[in-house]
């Protein structure tokens, strides 16, 4: 039989394509080119220079730094802020008469602008700040810290910032997913007497499933491309102790001109991001199935 239905041309496409081409695709491609070159931002004779800039990082002991920080980052970020969302998820879900509340509640930090809140939590985790000024008042004033400047906190203090203005959104997904489970299935499981988390393991899981692979798609990315919190918070500091390789990038470029081997760094940046979020959605969506 002959379909019936309506079917756009292709060629429907061609504008767009061609527009996404000369705005994001050929800027991207010549930019890239200039890793392979010794371009100061400046001068316009540009000389083929190879892998040279590449080698550079391997030799530049705030780079390697910057590559774990970033992995670190991005592992620490996923891990707390999904797992945090999901729990605030699982309890406003519950039967609670003020589930509406505190879902805003919970989602307000989320449209704060990332700025605003870095400046916020910088001036709540000083020395002197609000966070050990309360320490101090309920007795606990031996944990003071200073949060920012002290090496072994400082990164760990920027991912609770982090986790405590997204956990939220990825509450917002959870609770999508969470509504999307039969109550029929809920109603069976009980029936057989499993317990909370059985319930939650054999049943309300594998349904959230593709939740789970949204969120954790959406935080890796995120904390792969951590800059703004942490240029206000610590600056990288203290040493390279907080440097990711999205500081690294903008101090070599902006700072210091070294505009061919700072993009030889935004370069692997992405490869890091393409091969993480691809290797993590495949196995999702694996697990999905």
């Amino acid at each position: 039989m002959r379909r019936t239905g309506v079917r756009a041309p292709w060629w429907f496409l061609i504008p767009a394509v061609l527009a996404y081409g000369f705005v994001v695709v050929v800027p991207s491609l010549r930019g890239a080119g200039y890793a392979f070159t010794d371009w100061d931002g400046l001068n316009p004779e540009v000389a083929f220079v190879g892998l040279e800039n590449f080698g550079r990082i391997f030799a530049d002991t705030a780079a390697r730094a910057a590559i774990g920080n970033t992995l670190l980052f991005a592992v620490a970020v996923t891990v707390l802020q999904n797992l945090i969302g999901l729990l605030l998820a699982l309890g406003v879900h519950s039967k609670i008469k003020s589930r509406s509340v505190l879902t805003a509640v919970f989602f307000a930090p989320t449209i704060i602008a990332p700025l605003v809140v870095a400046y916020l939590w910088q001036y709540l985790l000083t020395p002197s700040g609000p966070a050990n000024a309360a320490l101090e008042r309920v007795g606990l004033g031996g944990l003071r810290q200073d949060w920012l400047g002290n090496s072994d906190l400082a990164l760990w203090s920027i991912v609770l910032v982090i986790c405590w203005q997204f956990a939220g959104y990825s509450m917002v997904i959870f609770l999508a997913g969470l509504e999307s489970v039969p109550t029929e299935l809920l109603e069976a499981a009980e029936i057989d007497g499993v317990n909370r988390w059985q319930k939650f393991w054999h049943v309300v899981r594998p349904l959230l499933a593709p939740a789970t692979t949204i969120n954790l798609m959406l935080s890796l990315i995120g904390g792969f491309k951590l800059f703004d919190k942490i240029l206000i918070m610590t600056n990288g500091g203290p040493g390279t102790a907080t440097e990711t390789l999205s500081t690294h990038i903008y101090k070599g470029a902006f700072q210091f001109g070294d505009f061919a081997y700072s993009i030889a760094l935004a370069l692997v940046l992405t490869v890091f991001i393409a091969l993480a979020s691809g290797i993590q959605f495949s196995l999702l969506r694996r697990g999905e199935q």
